[in-house]
């Protein structure tokens, strides 16, 4: 990804984290290691932090941290691009004794670390009154992986969201999914009659896979002729196996590092900086 944003970015300068004396980003008890150098250049110039989406985000998270400290230390207000916001879907204090991680991490992010915008591809927390708080630039690659289906499946393919959050975010109707809290969700069947009709459902996020399969078995009882699925984010690989078997073609983008995305993003990125 990297190679295709030199190209397109013009006048930029990639930076990568130095690796250890063995060679590597991360000790042999997993623990993560950081060093950048050149940061006097830095101040010079917009610093943008680009935090590619791993299947990990623990350790790339750690990593985010010791980068925005590093840059801290010099005084250096960057800016950070997620293509995948880790943690996004705990976004909201559903029962006592929980907290809103992904608020938290954006304040820590701003507050702390004087982070000056933060870009986030097709966030979870999209439609969350306090995003509004925070200097949040959201990113939709909805519009892509519809073009793409379409280019594909002939424009009369029927596009739907597997829940509200979905519609609100992406403006998409479709089927209704109520959470019921950070474990729990309930689904409902879509209102538009898909009875012979070529259908794309449209998601933000592949985990276990659940929605997008419950999805599918409604449309299928709904009388729809074929489904394929357009997703932003595969987080896990074996959820994205399951789509792949259930559905006639998975679109997913290469926000996070996995093996099975064949839709890029990198024109998508160097547009919105």
């Amino acid at each position: 990804m990297a190679k295709g944003l030199r190209k397109k970015i013009n006048n930029s300068q990639f930076i990568f984290p130095d690796k250890n004396k063995d060679g590597r980003r991360l000790f042999v008890d997993g623990e993560v290691y950081v060093k950048i150098q050149g940061l006097e250049k830095l101040k010079k110039g917009r610093v943008i932090v680009l935090q590619s989406g791993m299947p990990e985000p623990n350790s790339s998270l750690i990593e985010l941290e010791m980068v925005l400290e590093i840059l801290k230390d010099k005084s250096i207000s960057p800016e950070i691009f997620f293509t995948y916001f880790p943690y996004g879907r705990q976004d909201k204090v559903f029962e006592p004794g929980e907290t809103s991680v992904a608020e938290s991490l954006i304040k820590k992010f701003v507050n702390y670390y004087k982070v000056r915008k933060i870009y986030i591809i097709d966030p979870h927390f999209g439609e969350r009154p306090w995003i509004k708080k925070y200097p949040i630039i959201s990113i939709s690659a909805t519009p892509l992986l519809v073009k793409k289906a379409k280019e594909d499946w002939g424009k009369d393919i029927l596009c739907l969201s597997p829940d509200k959050g979905g519609q609100r975010r992406t403006g998409i109707k479709g089927l209704s999914k109520e959470r019921i809290n950070s474990f729990k969700v309930r689904h409902f069947a879509p209102k538009i009659l898909v009875k012979g009709r070529k259908t794309a459902v449209v998601d933000d996020l592949i985990s276990t896979g659940g929605t997008l399969l419950k999805c599918h078995d409604t449309l299928k009882k709904g009388g729809a002729r074929q489904t394929i699925a357009l997703v932003s984010h595969g987080v896990l690989a074996d959820g994205i196996l399951k789509i792949k078997k259930r559905f006639k073609k998975l679109y997913l983008t290469n926000t996070i590092n996995q093996k099975t995305a064949n839709v890029d993003i990198t024109n998508l990125i160097a547009g919105a900086l």
